[in-house]
């Protein structure tokens, strides 16, 4: 970086004032907007989500552990607005596979999810937000996209290369498929068939055979006419009996390259030297690199540019009165491209800054040539910085100037992005800039460990103390990874941290490719890269016209307390019920009842309640004279509808590739699990054929989460087959399901037991979550779509040893939201809601307790994961735990912050011989 200096040879200017309390011709202005900007924070605080993970990527059959910090505000303190987290694993295909509910505490929370042995691999993205935040939109939401591989009932892997050319006009798009096992051998001259889906249609279809190294070539005919399509290849490779399909994403159909161009605080000026930012995006949305050059209506170059970084980069260029400006582009395989710029504008400011200096902000604000020379009088100029709804700086120029320069320190300013935007004497915004700070606010996290060589299996000690800015220790919520690198790849510069997120990804809308990179090793060139990532990325968390207009986004969603179960009364005719009675009870886990009274609206709400997922609850309301003929309207709030994946360009089209050693270990580690009878592991038959089964119930099932695919059961039943057979669902299963047995246990609840297994009660699937037996007697008749009864055993095997008493898979009305209530009668509905999840612990092995099983090979990727670490007073605290088997390099990991919102992350590593 440049040491501190004054730069020289500005226009003569009057030096800002950088302070708030100041007078001159934006002071009204100035106090307006702080207090606006009060207002703003007051009613709309800023709450943001960032979850660390245990490693960057995963296997089916692997749990995924993370730790969740809501913060909240500028100073980034853990938030107690919200105290309640949802958190949801979504697949490709934009489906939810798994939605949780957390509870914080001081904004604090940790959670896993379990990659069942029946999920697919593919691309999947983990999103969290608070209800709170959905007011700002899901934009800000957390998202993580991943990669997840399986080895375990997977026998052919794939690598894809695309490459495209044009064919009578069109687009051609072809992919180089090639097939191996997992040890890498090729599946040569193998038969394939494949099909292509483009948005959501089937284009082409084929068949093939591959060639000596496994290789296969599909070409067609973009026929969309949209050259941002995607979709997938879908084939079907013959192995023998076998047949296999592997499911390749699409994510671009051309090479079309966008480039944009970014003009400095968003216009140029003609007679003013400006930087011009540009950003090149290729079709599948990462970035890609250019060269060019500007050149103007008489094709004379008036600017040459490379890109520097990921496709951004940037340069300088005078526009004149007069001219107009083309980029011509060559990209990185030899095409070109021509790209109109901006179109420069006589009246106007240039916003320059240069970041670059160490310790200030060098500014400079430049007038066009004509609004400087012009006569006109102005009221003064008026520049504002602020970060996160907080004003830091603010400056002016003399009455009636119309350009001042400013050395800004920036120790003025906290970490993370700063808004400077600057006004007219009528709160008219006319320029912004976005610039990122880097101040010493950081943790400092020491982290040492009693030796640095350790033995397979050997206990590891590992000792961590925090200080924060000022050299003090500091009490502190801290998380640790500790992960086998020989077996888990990391890219520093891809992963995101709690540095990369809370200061800049949660703060700006869009796909930011790469954020580790501005965070691993700060140095000169990377701060350039962010400044021009700051140059080309758009920040619109709110909009000063609104702010000073008192024009607030309505708050639609309040933060959540607590689970609460709310609605209202009203007659038959849609009169409130003001004065009834309300029960609200459930049996499982034992009887609990509660009641309230609805007030002179109808209105009632249980508030401060504390359960789990899958419970069901009645309730029962009756008039203040005992009646019942009422109607119970309950409130359910309605989920987060899935949006488009912003990260979708880190989507890999290669699921596998590069992770060889990882799906290796996977294998082996699976076949240990199940040696020893270790893990939720389902158990797989070697090959299960089913050939022309019709499944007359295809629609009905589409909601099914049979393991064995919707309809493939020893009996289905469905809604019809229950109807005119109303009352409690027990009763009418006994009716109907073949070679079911329904008894009652020592507590009087109903059990359904397969006559095949008349010891062991059936397994209750519920809209996909496994439930208890004693759950039979929470459903009702009316409010079952289909019943899948599982009792043989090429029905049951997938299953493993919960599926040996057989299995019942049901599948409600509207299965799967987690928030439906059904009415049965008058005054009585049945809800079930989405509860807490309950985080399992990480099992680490104690190899000195001899109770530990020695006999079995320990092949964890993961070696230690600890959500709940915490430091004492003194800054200090300590973990301890046991390697794996595998030699090589161990990583440990830290992330947390402190009670000031201080953030802290230290990588620290360990070899094992």
């Amino acid at each position: 970086m440049k040491h501190k200096q004054l730069f020289a040879g500005l226009l003569a200017a009057v030096v800002a004032t950088a302070m708030l309390s100041f007078t001159g011709p934006g002071d009204d202005l100035l106090h307006k907007m702080v207090d606006q900007l009060y207002k703003w924070r007051a009613d709309h605080p800023q709450e943001k989500v960032y979850l660390q993970f245990d490693k960057p990527s995963y296997a089916i059959g692997d749990d995924i552990w993370f730790k969740a910090y809501v913060t909240i505000g500028s100073k980034h303190q853990l938030s107690a607005l919200s105290e309640i987290l949802n958190v949801d694993l979504i697949d490709e295909n934009d489906s939810v596979k798994r939605s949780i509910k957390l509870p914080l505490s001081s904004g604090l929370a940790a959670g896993d999810f379990a990659l069942a042995d029946s999920m697919k691999e593919g691309s999947y993205h983990i999103r969290a937000y608070t209800n709170w935040m959905r007011n700002e939109g899901e934009g800000y939401f957390f998202d993580k996209t991943f990669t997840v591989v399986n080895s375990i009932n997977n026998t052919v892997f794939t690598k894809t290369a695309f490459t495209y050319s044009q064919q009578n006009g069109k687009q051609k798009v072809n992919a180089l498929i090639n097939y191996t096992n997992i040890d890498g051998d090729p599946y040569n001259a193998k038969e394939v068939s494949y099909h292509i889906e483009l948005n959501g249609k089937s284009i082409a279809h084929g068949k093939g055979i591959t060639d000596d190294n496994g290789n296969l070539n599909v070409s067609f005919i973009n026929t969309t006419a949209d050259m941002a399509a995607t979709g997938r290849v879908v084939t079907n490779i013959k192995l023998d009996k076998k047949i296999v399909e592997k499911s390749i994403i699409v994510k671009a159909v051309s090479t079309k390259v966008d480039v944009q161009f970014f003009p400095e605080s968003g216009n140029l000026i003609n007679g003013v030297n400006c930087k011009v930012a540009f950003k090149a995006v290729a079709a599948d949305g990462l970035g890609a690199n250019i060269k060019g050059t500007v050149v103007d209506d008489q094709n004379q170059t008036v600017a040459t540019f490379n890109s520097t970084h990921l496709g951004m980069g940037v340069f300088k260029m005078l526009p004149v009165n007069g001219k107009t400006y083309k980029a011509h582009v060559t990209y990185a395989d030899g095409s070109e491209g021509t790209f109109d710029l901006p179109k420069a504008v006589d009246n106007g400011y240039v916003l320059d800054i240069d970041n670059s200096y160490d310790d200030d902000i060098a500014v400079k604000i430049m007038p066009g040539k004509d609004l400087l020379e012009s006569a006109s009088p102005t009221g003064g100029l008026l520049l504002v910085g602020q970060s996160n709804g907080e004003i830091y700086y603010a400056g002016n120029s003399a009455d009636g100037g119309k350009t001042f320069t400013s050395v800004i320190p920036k120790s003025k300013f906290p970490s993370g992005i700063v808004q400077f935007t600057l006004f007219n004497d009528k709160g008219d915004a006319l320029n912004e800039r976005l610039v990122f700070i880097r101040e010493k606010d950081e943790m400092t996290l020491t982290v040492s460990s009693d030796k640095q060589k350790y033995a397979p299996r050997e206990k590891v000690k590992v000792s961590v103390n925090a200080k924060n800015p000022k050299n003090e220790p500091v009490m502190g919520s801290f998380s640790a990874s500790v992960i086998d690198l020989s077996k888990v790849n990391v890219d520093e510069t891809a992963e995101e941290s709690i540095l990369s997120n809370i200061l800049l990804t949660s703060d700006i809308k869009g796909y930011i490719e790469k954020p580790g990179y501005y965070f691993h090793n700060p140095n000169a060139t990377t701060e350039a890269d962010l400044d021009v990532l700051m140059l080309t990325q758009g920040y619109r968390r709110f909009e000063w016209k609104k702010i000073l207009a008192d024009n607030f986004a309505p708050i639609v969603y309040q933060p959540e307390k607590s689970l609460q179960i709310s609605g209202h009364l009203k007659t038959f005719g849609g009169k409130p019920v003001p004065g009834g009675k309300i029960t609200l009870m459930t049996t499982a886990g034992g009887t609990f009842i509660i009641d309230t009274v609805s007030d002179e609206k109808g209105n009632f709400a249980f508030k401060n309640l504390v359960f789990r997922d899958s419970i069901k609850f009645v309730v029962q309301a009756r008039t203040a004279k005992d009646r019942k003929n009422i109607d119970i309207e309950l409130d359910n709030i309605a989920a987060q509808p899935i949006g488009k994946n912003k990260n979708a360009a880190d989507i890999e089209v290669s699921i596998g590739n590069g992770l060889a050693a990882y799906l290796k270990n996977s294998k082996s580690k699976y076949n240990e699990d199940v040696k020893f009878g270790i893990g939720n592991h389902t158990i797989l038959l070697k090959e299960v054929v089913v050939r022309d089964r019709q499944n007359k119930n295809a629609e009905l099932m589409k909601n099914s989460n049979n393991l064995n695919g919707g309809g493939n059961a020893d009996q289905v039943l469905t809604y019809k087959d229950f109807q005119n057979i109303g009352g409690a669902f027990a009763n009418a299963l006994q009716m109907k399901a073949s070679f079911v047995l329904v008894r009652r246990n020592n507590q009087g609840q109903n059990v359904a037991y397969s006559t095949r297994s008349p010891g062991q009660p059936m397994q209750l699937v519920v809209d996909g979550v496994y439930v208890e037996p004693d759950f039979l007697d929470n459903l009702n008749t009316d409010e079952i779509g289909s019943v899948e009864v599982l009792r043989t055993i090429g029905n049951t095997a997938i299953y493993g040893f919960r599926g040996s008493g057989g299995v019942l898979v049901i599948t409600t009305r509207r299965g799967g939201d987690g928030g439906v209530y059904n009415r049965y009668a008058p005054g009585v509905v049945t809800y079930a809601p989405k509860g807490y999840y309950r985080a399992r612990e990480f099992y680490s092995p104690q190899y000195d307790d001899p109770k530990t099983n020695t006999q079995m090979q320990d092949l964890r990727s993961t070696i230690y994961w600890n959500p709940g670490i915490v430091t004492d007073k003194e800054g200090n605290t300590t973990m301890s735990f046991f390697n794996a088997d595998a030699k090589g390099t161990y990583r440990v990991l830290i992330e947390g912050i402190d009670i000031e919102g201080n953030l802290g992350r230290q990588v620290y590593t360990y070899k094992v011989e």
